[in-house]
């Protein structure tokens, strides 16, 4: 059995995993990123960095918005040292709720405009996922390395994670382990904070033609653009697992579309993706240190709003491990469960 000794070992390559060793990386810390292959819901998404529309459809508190905002502002100079493509597209919501949408942005603090059913948003991004990740994996080159982790073990110098036919020596441990079970070895507390995160199935549809030129939403769907083609989307399936595309909600899904944009869409032409994210009790990430006696940090349950607080989790994260003090820290740290 081969042994190696990484600095720190990220578990899980979907997008916080993935933007926690990137971040520490370019901090100088040596990384160690654990991909367990398999379905990653980080690319079953439109890869929308929407503080507007999400805290304003979410009917988010003025704390949470904020949160949102702080995470879209990182997003530039990260995407720019990560390589990541940043749009900068307008948002629009269509549909009869255009007012009350209008009066929840403009309380919480951003600028919208409307136009009849129609309200339109300049505050948000958009990244596409399976850019985004390759980009991130190229960074952090063959300090990507698949395998499962079966076990972990504490030691006198941190920890020691067992795979299929590898040992690993690390001084600090990442869980970004998405919706999936506690890893046999970790802390009894870090445990308990896994198990109260809950599943959710989320189903989106790929489209060959690409039928906006930016993000439209409307009463139960959203329709994307993508480099090539676009994305309709989603579901959100409380308490599911399955990865299997389900059809009833995939019709539903691209009638509630054909609403929204005012016209059909070619259902032969949609490939049908399923992923399962996390979420907390609160639909806040857990992000930071567990135990203060322990090297062993979270990077989880970030409900829908993965790659719109990717970078926020990680410079959280990243600070944590460096012990410093975050401004953002209180609001995701896992010990306020």
């Amino acid at each position: 059995m081969t042994t190696t000794s990484p600095s720190i070992a990220i578990i899980g390559a979907g997008v916080l995993g993935l933007c926690v060793a990137f971040e520490l990386k370019r901090r100088g810390h040596a990384v160690r990123v654990i991909d367990p292959g398999g379905a990653n819901a980080s690319s079953v998404a439109a890869g929308m960095i929407a503080p507007a529309m999400e805290a304003a459809i979410d009917q988010a508190a003025p704390e949470q918005a904020a949160l949102f905002r702080a995470g879209r502002d990182l997003w530039p100079a990260f995407a720019q040292a990560a390589g990541i493509s940043l749009k900068a597209r307008p948002a629009e919501w269509r549909g009869p709720q255009a007012e009350a949408l209008a009066q929840r942005m403009a309380t919480l603090g951003f600028a919208a405009r409307r136009d009849g059913d129609t309200l339109v948003t300049d505050e948000d991004l958009q990244i596409e996922p399976e850019q985004a990740i390759a980009a991130l994996r190229s960074t952090l080159g063959a300090a990507v390395v698949n395998g499962e982790v079966l076990r972990l073990e504490a030691t006198a110098s941190a920890w020691r994670l067992y795979l299929d036919s590898v040992t690993l020596e690390a001084s600090a441990v990442v869980l970004a382990t998405g919706a999936g079970p506690a890893i046999p070895g970790v802390t009894p507390e870090t445990r308990r904070l896994v198990d109260l995160i809950q599943p959710i199935k989320g189903q989106i549809g790929r489209l060959q033609s690409r039928p906006v030129a930016h993000v439209v939403r409307g009463p139960g769907a959203y329709v994307a653009p993508m480099e090539t083609g676009a994305v309709v989307g989603a579901t959100m399936e409380p308490g599911r697992r399955g990865l299997e595309p389900d059809p009833a909600s995939a019709r539903r899904l691209l009638e509630a579309a054909e609403r929204v944009l005012g016209r059909p869409l070619d259902a032969v032409e949609v490939e049908w993706r399923a992923g399962v994210r996390g979420a907390s009790p609160d639909g806040l990430p857990l992000a930071g240190v567990v135990s203060d006696a322990d090297a062993l940090f979270v990077a989880l349950a970030p409900r829908r709003n993965g790659w719109l607080l990717g970078p926020l989790v990680a410079e959280v994260v990243a600070d944590a491990i460096e012990g410093r003090a975050s401004s953002h820290a209180a609001a995701l740290d896992p010990r306020r469960f």
